[in-house]
C-alpha cells in the first residue's frame, strides 16, 4: 500500500506512475479523491485538537468560578464545554470515516513502477533484459512434448490427478516423483548456501496475512478459500514467509534478512484451452522454492541484482537455456515496483516458459506489514523483495523435453547426486 505522505508529497510522480500502469483519466481521479479525504482528515484533526485544548482549559476554570460564587458564569462555561464535546464527537466520527475511506481507496491503488519499467499494456511489450545468446537446442521433428514423455516413461499422470482432485493437479510417479524431490532439495541447498534461512511455513493463512503481502483484495479470485475456517491456501511461500516480520521493528544491522522456503502452491487461475496450457504448462498445484529478502531501502536494488544472479546461477547449473524479461507497466504485478521474469526454452514446444518472477516491492508491502527499522531517531519502512528460485512444474517440463534422447531422458549433472539415477528410461 502506498504511503499517504508519499502521495501528498509526490502527486505528479504518482500520477505518472499510474499512467505507466495504463490508468485512464477516470481511474486517476482516485489520487485527488484520496488527497481530498486526507485534507478532511487533517483539518478535522486540527479542529479536534483545538476543541480538546479549549475544553480542558474551560474545565479547569469552572471549579474556580464556583468557589468564587460565580455560578452563572460557571454554568455558562459548562454548557460551552458540553457543546465542544459534541462537536468533538462529530469531528472524531468525520475523521474515522475519512481514514476508513482512504484505506479502502489505497488498497485499490497499485505500487508506483520504478523509473526503469517500460511502458506497455501486455506481455508483448515486455523488454528483453538478458537474451540467450547461444543457439537454442533443436531436437528435430520427432521430439516429444513433456506430456507425451510423461506417458511414455510413467513420470507423471494428469488423468489420475483428475480422478483424485480435478484438472490441474498432477500425480508424480516413480522417477518423476524423485526428480521433483531432487529439484526441491537442490534449490533449497543452493539458497541456504547463499545465506538464506530455510523456513517451513503453514500452507494456509488468514485474511490479515494475505492482505499484508497484497494478495487481498487484488488476487482474491485466484486463491482457494476454506470458508468454514476463513483461511486461504497459499499461492506462494512469499505470503507466510514475508509475514514472519509483520509488525516487527528490525534492527538495522540485521539487513538484509534473507529467507527461503519450499511449499506447494495453490492457484485457482482462469482455465483456457490449447497446447500452451497442456501438461505442466499451467496447473493449480505446483511445488516452488521461494527466496524472500527484507532489505534496507538504500541497498534493496543491489539485493535485487543479487537475487537475479542467484536464479541465473540455478538455471546455468541445470543447463537450461533462459532469458530475462523486464516487465512493462501493464504486465507487472499489483504490488511490485520492478519485476524481472525468467523464461526457459522448451525445446519440443519451441516456446519460452516462465519459471520465475523476481521483484522489488520497495515499501508497498512493508507499509501493510508495518515492518520497520530505526534510522537514528526516525522510524522508517524497510523494503521487501522476493523471487521464485524456482517454480518446479515448468522446470520439469523443460528438463524432460530438452534432455530427451532415443534411450531416455538424461538427468543434468548437478542433479545426479540428488536423484541417484542418471536416466529416466
Amino acid at each position: 500500500m502506498l504511503e499517504l505522505s508519499f502521495i501528498r508529497s509526490n502527486k505528479e510522480r504518482v500520477i505518472q506512475g499510474l499512467k505507466t500502469r495504463n490508468f485512464t483519466d477516470e481511474n486517476l481521479k482516485v489520487v485527488d479523491e484520496i488527497l481530498a479525504l486526507d485534507e478532511v482528515r487533517r483539518n478535522s484533526q486540527t479542529e479536534l485538537d483545538n476543541n480538546l485544548a479549549e475544553s480542558k482549559q474551560l474545565s479547569n476554570e469552572i471549579g474556580g468560578l464556583y468557589k468564587q460564587g460565580k455560578r452563572e458564569e460557571a454554568d455558562s462555561m459548562k454548557e460551552q464545554v458540553a457543546r465542544l464535546k459534541e462537536q468533538s464527537k462529530e469531528l472524531e466520527s468525520r475523521m474515522k470515516e475519512a481514514v476508513e475511506k482512504i484505506e479502502e481507496l489505497l488498497l485499490g491503488v497499485p505500487n508506483i513502477p520504478h523509473e526503469s519499467v517500460p511502458v506497455g499494456t501486455t506481455a508483448d511489450d515486455n523488454e528483453v533484459f538478458k537474451a540467450w545468446e547461444n543457439p537454442l537446442p533443436d531436437l528435430g521433428p520427432d521430439a516429444l512434448p513433456h506430456w507425451e514423455l510423461a506417458k511414455k516413461y510413467n513420470i507423471f499422470d494428469l488423468d489420475l490427478g483428475v480422478k483424485l482432485t480435478g484438472s490441474g493437479f498432477p500425480v508424480y510417479r516413480g522417477k518423476g516423483a524423485r526428480l521433483e524431490r531432487a529439484l526441491i532439495n537442490f534449490f533449497l541447498d543452493e539458497a541456504t548456501n547463499a545465506g538464506y534461512e530455510e523456513i517451513a511455513p503453514p500452507l494456509m493463512v488468514n485474511h490479515d496475512t494475505a492482505k499484508a503481502t497484497g494478495q487481498l483484495p487484488d488476487k482474491e479470485g485466484q486463491m482457494y478459500y476454506v470458508e468454514r475456517d476463513d483461511l486461504y491456501l497459499i499461492p506462494t511461500a512469499e505470503v507466510p514467509v514475508t509475514n514472519l516480520y509483520r509488525d516487527v521493528i528490525v534492527d538495522e544491522k540485521d539487513f538484509p534478512i534473507k529467507l527461503t522456503g519450499y511449499t506447494p502452491c495453490f492457484r485457482r487461475e482462469a482455465g483456457s484451452y490449447g497446447a500452451h496450457v497442456r501438461g505442466l504448462n499451467r496447473v493449480h498445484q505446483f511445488d516452488k522454492v521461494e527466496i524472500v529478502q527484507i532489505a534496507h531501502p538504500d541497498s534493496s536494488y543491489e539485493q535485487l541484482n543479487q537475487m537475479l544472479a542467484h536464479v541465473s546461477g540455478l538455471l546455468d547449473k541445470l543447463e537450461l537455456p533462459y532469458r530475462i524479461l523486464r516487465l512493462c507497466g501493464g504486465d507487472m504485478g499489483f504490488t511490485s515496483a520492478l519485476t524481472f521474469d525468467f523464461e526457459v526454452w522448451s525445446a519440443a514446444q519451441k516456446r519460452w516458459l516462465e519459471v520465475s518472477s523476481v521483484s522489488n516491492f520497495e515499501t508497498y508491502q512493508s507499509n501493510r506489514l508495518k515492518v520497520r527499522f530505526k534510522d537514528g531517531k526516525q522510524t522508517r519502512l524497510a523494503h521487501t523483495l522476493n523471487g521464485s528460485a524456482l517454480a518446479l512444474a515448468r522446470i520439469v517440463a523443460a528438463l524432460l523435453e530438452n534432455n530427451q534422447t532415443p534411450e531416455g531422458i538424461q538427468i543434468p549433472e548437478v542433479l545426479k547426486p540428488y536423484t541417484r539415477f542418471e536416466m529416466i528410461d
